[in-house]
């Protein structure tokens, strides 16, 4: 299993470790606002930790939990995955940060390097990220990682905003940094 290192961040695969940290991301309201609407229970949280380390298993890809290089404390989590779960649509790139790390690039940090994962490792040919319309700090991550909004499409039982980059401009953009 891979772990991504940044210069502030270790982000390594979520498993049974992670839960206490999990559990505190996932039940908060403000977190989980744009991605269930509703705060996960410690019960969901672990069912959660069961199909991402099935997923490392077959694929060698799933969720990763951010954790603080200083601090050792998980402040997030995000993912490299099938979009709505599919192995029949394209890998979907996500991510959710605790709110005492909101605008402080923690999310955008993460997204780069679990973006270079997927096209560098996976050979990904696109990448995809949905977000609520409403939800304007993930689509400007997304914009940051060179995404462009591709319209609105219905994703997990709600109309998302879609964004998308190919491996080829990913290559472009990260051959002009």
């Amino acid at each position: 299993m891979t772990i991504l290192i940044t210069q502030r961040l270790r982000l390594e695969p979520i498993n049974d470790h992670h839960l206490e940290g999990l559990c505190r991301l996932n039940s908060d309201p403000l977190v989980m606002r744009f991605i269930s609407g509703v705060p996960e229970t410690r019960e969901q949280t672990m069912e959660m930790i069961v199909r991402v380390k099935d997923r490392w298993a077959e694929f060698g890809y799933s969720w990763w939990a951010f954790i603080d290089a200083q601090t050792e404390d998980l402040i997030g989590a995000g993912c490299i995955q099938h979009l709505g779960r599919d192995r029949a649509n394209p890998l979907e790139i996500g991510w959710r940060l605790s709110t005492d790390k909101w605008g402080q690039g923690y999310a955008t940090e993460a997204a780069y390097a679990m973006a270079r994962f997927a096209f560098d490792d996976l050979h990904a040919p696109l990448l995809c990220a949905i977000c609520l319309p409403e939800n304007t700090a993930s689509s400007h991550v997304m914009q940051k990682l060179g995404m462009t909004y591709k319209g609105m499409e219905r994703w997990h039982e709600k109309d998302t905003a879609v964004y998308t980059i190919s491996r080829e401009n990913w290559k472009k953009r990260s051959a002009q940094k």
